[in-house]
């Protein structure tokens, strides 16, 4: 899990927008966002650290804001990631395992949503709930 000591401070706006940029919240109105940021936290993370872990279970959305990080699946460096990037947001919806291991190659700058209070949010504020659901079936591929 993401520790959450350090805080970077964004704008409000700017939260918000990074935020929209992940396929799960792009139909969420601008109140609906604001909702998400609250429960969004700001991290700042060293060179080297593990993000996720191939085969364990997700419990957080990591979007990265600044920084970078190597995506590594069996071993082998599969992907780059980087500012406006994310990972595990099918983390807050389900618990199915890590795909890859990803850790930061740089210090970097993130902001972290939990699967618990991302729940939690869904409960308050149910019409994120059906957006949330509605992007999800859209990304899963249609059986003929």
């Amino acid at each position: 899990m993401v520790s959450r000591k350090n805080r970077l401070m964004l704008r409000r706006n700017q939260k918000i927008e990074l935020l929209q940029r992940v396929p799960l919240f792009s139909d969420c109105s601008k109140r609906e966002l604001q909702e998400i940021s609250l429960v969004a936290d700001e991290v700042d993370l060293p060179k080297g650290f593990q993000l996720t872990e191939e085969g364990a279970s997700g419990q957080e959305l990591v979007l990265i804001v600044e920084g970078a990080a190597d995506v590594i699946r069996r071993g082998r460096k599969i992907n780059r990631v980087a500012g406006g990037d994310f990972v595990g947001e099918i983390a807050l919806v389900s618990d199915v395992p890590r795909t890859a291991t990803v850790r930061t190659t740089e210090p970097t700058q993130a902001i972290v949503v939990s699967r618990r209070d991302f729940r939690a949010l869904m409960q308050r504020v149910p019409s994120i709930q059906t957006k949330v659901l509605e992007a999800l079936a859209a990304r899963v591929p249609a059986v003929d």
